[in-house]
């Protein structure tokens, strides 16, 4: 018996196989295998087996002995995987033949052990290990995507605090509204990446039960300890309906609702990083390292890393509705289409993240144009509100006050001139309520500094945000310390 190397179909018969007088179509095998997705999960599965066998030996289904054996036989694999030989140095893979990494891994085992290995399985099932699995990896990736948010976030506030006097035109509708800062405007983005870390967090709260010890669908008729298997693998408890507990994956449909926010809103921001960066705004100007050319026009410099992120939310959504549609009609409890969440969401999730990393160096090496989007507030008429504001202030009825504002603008545009210029004269024809100071009080700075209140443009405002903003990344800073899932995505880097 080999006690190393790559492990296949050819020398190890699917774990299923005892019913069966033959082995299944080759072709057959090919369709039903999901290795290839799974094998990312191979770290969580030996850590799921690991205690599981603790567990075992604390019910006394196997011994002390047995327990030691499987626990070494198992860290052996793992650091083979990682080292990619085994301890004679010959090459160790996951052997993508296999119908599952959980197959592989059991296999291998055995076949380095022997008898104790056969013992690793006892009391649970695939499905209950594959839940077990995914919940497991779930939650150490989404630490991993909040740890990029706040990577992200630091980097918007950062930028802000050095542009809170940066005015800028806000937009609806895509015209001219009102003039804010692009402190204000970087600050939007940043609480919309604090809602999607907080989602994901929601999320990891329910994805944060252990469900092994449910069994296929129906527990088992072992002594088994699920609570204490649960505490070993960190969970905060255990689930509490085994045919829910197989059949569910609300915990990846959430996350991929949550994956879905994020990429939308990476969307939005890389959209007006792509309008920003045109000649025609000239807000904003892209490193090289952030942007390619053209193979026929020499001159060309493109956002096409934006846009690339803009592109791939089409795949997020698609991957979200995948796992939706594949869920809609199982009937309790499992069904083998939920093989089918794995591609859908590690798709989704790996998409999500490499966008979220490129969009934060993109935005981070990033030049801005002050004085473009200066001369930007100049066209307009983004000052129209506060001359009604003014006559608000005086006690005119907002309705009426709108009705002169907009009658000045009308004038405006007739002479082909801006508010502040017209003649105080075309201000008092309008109304007597406006005296010379009117002037003073429509100026681009006086417009944004007024707007103190809460979620305003001012510095003042702005400066209250960012504060709050800080705050929210200090409060979730994760460690920056070490720990054994890091290494956890390593077999699929290394033999994806």
């Amino acid at each position: 018996m080999s006690t190393h190397g790559t492990i296949t179909k050819d020398n190890h018969a699917a774990l299923w196989h005892g019913r069966f007088l033959e082995g299944p179509d080759a072709a057959a095998v090919k369709f039903e295998t999901s290795i290839k997705d799974d094998m990312r999960m191979a770290m969580v599965d030996i850590e799921g087996s690991i205690a599981h066998a603790k567990m075992l030996s604390k019910q006394k289904l196997i011994s002390k002995e047995e327990e030691k054996q499987i626990v070494q036989g198992l860290l052996s694999i793992k650091d083979d995987l990682l080292s990619g030989k085994d301890k004679d140095g010959k090459p160790f893979t996951v052997d993508l033949s296999a119908e599952d990494i959980h197959s592989f891994i059991e296999a291998t085992l055995t076949d380095r052990i022997g008898e104790p290995g056969k013992k690793v399985h006892t009391g649970r099932s695939r499905n209950d290990q594959i839940a077990l699995d995914e919940r497991l990896y779930l939650k150490h990736q989404i630490k991993v995507m909040q740890k990029e948010l706040l990577a992200l976030l630091k980097t918007l506030t950062s930028i802000a605090q050095k542009n809170k006097e940066t005015i800028m035109p806000g937009f609806t509708h895509m015209q001219h509204a009102q003039p804010v800062t692009l402190a204000q405007h970087l600050c939007a983005w940043a609480w919309m990446f604090t809602r999607d870390f907080t989602r994901l967090s929601d999320a990891a709260k329910r994805a944060d039960l252990s469900p092994i010890g449910s069994g296929a669908l129906a527990t088992s008729g072992l002594p088994l300890n699920r609570e204490y298997e649960a505490s070993l693998l960190d969970f905060a408890g255990v689930t509490q309906n085994s045919l829910d507990t197989v059949s569910d994956r609300d915990y990846y449909l959430e996350t991929a609702a949550a994956l879905s926010l994020i990429q939308m809103h990476l969307s939005r921001a890389c959209e007006e990083i792509v309008l920003w960066s045109t000649t025609e705004f000239g807000f904003v100007e892209l490193s090289e390292k952030w942007s390619t050319g053209s193979s026929i026009m020499p001159q060309k410099k493109n956002p096409d890393f934006a846009e690339l992120i803009r592109g791939k939310t089409g795949r997020v959504y698609g991957d979200m509705v995948a796992l939706f549609t594949m869920m809609k009609g199982l009937p309790l409890s499992y069904d083998r289409d939920m093989q089918e969440d794995k591609s859908s969401f590690f798709e989704a999730y790996d998409t999500v993240l490499s966008g979220l990393q490129i969009f934060t160096q993109m935005v981070k090496t990033a030049s801005w144009n002050k004085k473009a989007m200066a001369q930007a507030c100049e066209g307009g008429y983004l000052n129209a509100t506060d001359v009604a504001d003014y006559l608000v202030r005086k006690g005119m009825p907002f309705r009426t006050a709108h009705g002169v504002s907009a009658r000045l603008v009308r004038t405006a545009i007739e002479k082909n001139c801006r508010l502040e210029d017209l003649d105080f004269a075309e201000f008092k024809k309008e109304s007597e309520l406006f005296t010379k100071d009117i002037f003073q009080k429509i100026t681009t700075n006086e417009c944004v500094n007024a707007r103190t209140i809460t979620g305003g443009p001012s510095p003042k405002a702005v400066e209250n945000q960012l504060v709050q903003l800080e705050a929210f990344i200090k409060e979730n800073s994760l460690s920056s310390k070490k720990s054994a899932s890091d290494d956890w995505d390593k077999i699929f880097e290394n033999f994806s």
